[in-house]
């Protein structure tokens, strides 16, 4: 007996050791995991945008450009992650307006088929913010979308500044102002099929693209829909 206690005091550094390699090579797993199915959302979701081209009407040849690059952008990260190599976002001015406008003109018909509204409020003058252009597209494309499926049918983007901020806030009109029939509405029903069930990557992206670029995201719920924000600094600290 005294034997086998002194193997078992012997073989426990190496246990635990071994327990804490192990430990640590799941944590790693499951982040890479978490990343990897963050650049396949990234990459299904302009995806989405280009099947809904038939149904957006005029102005489709520029929601086909704009969800073209992001999703060629998307396949690019998804690629680097697969093979281990950085990811070196770029940084340049970037007019916000036209931002949003794209966006909104993006998923104008998704919320059409759903049997909603989406708007862009504007008073954010002409607001530039310094950042990589893609990254918060998807950023406010995730918004938008979320928005869509999840939220009320009236859908607004909305943009001001404040305090050397720019404030895009993405608010709904909440669930209970759904109509019964939605729920069986085409869009509805290819939303499912896409994978509407997988939740919190969109989200994800928001946040990290808030933290890139040194600014915030948060959101209210309430019986009366959600309000999500993002604020970004100005380019040069205007505002």
């Amino acid at each position: 007996m005294k034997l086998e206690l002194a193997q078992v005091v012997s073989a426990w550094p190496f246990g635990v050791s071994l327990a804490a390699a192990l430990a640590a090579q799941a944590v790693q797993a499951g982040r890479r995991r978490s990343v990897l199915n963050e650049a396949v959302h990234e990459l299904r979701r302009p995806l989405q945008a280009l099947a809904l081209v038939p149904a957006a009407g005029s102005g489709g040849e520029t929601a086909i450009a704009g969800s073209v690059q992001m999703a060629a952008t998307a396949l690019e990260r998804l690629e680097r992650e697969i093979n281990g190599e950085p990811t070196v976002p770029s940084r340049a001015p970037i007019a916000a307006r036209p931002l949003l406008a794209a966006a909104v003109g993006r998923w104008r018909a998704r919320a059409a088929l759903a049997g909603g509204s989406l708007s862009l409020r504007w008073q954010a003058g002409e607001a530039t913010v310094e950042g990589d252009r893609c990254e918060l597209a998807q950023a406010v494309d995730n918004l938008v979308v979320n928005a869509i499926e999840h939220g009320g049918p009236e859908i607004a983007v909305a943009a001001d500044v404040h305090r050397g901020r720019l404030r895009i806030a993405v608010t709904d009109s909440g669930r209970a102002s759904r109509p019964a029939a939605r729920r069986e509405s085409p869009a509805e029903s290819i939303a499912r099929l896409l994978g509407r069930s997988r939740r919190g990557h969109g989200l994800r992206v928001v946040r990290r693209a808030a933290a890139a670029h040194g600014g915030d995201f948060h959101l209210r719920r309430s019986e009366r829909g959600t309000v999500a924000v993002l604020e970004l600094p100005l380019s040069g600290g205007a505002g």
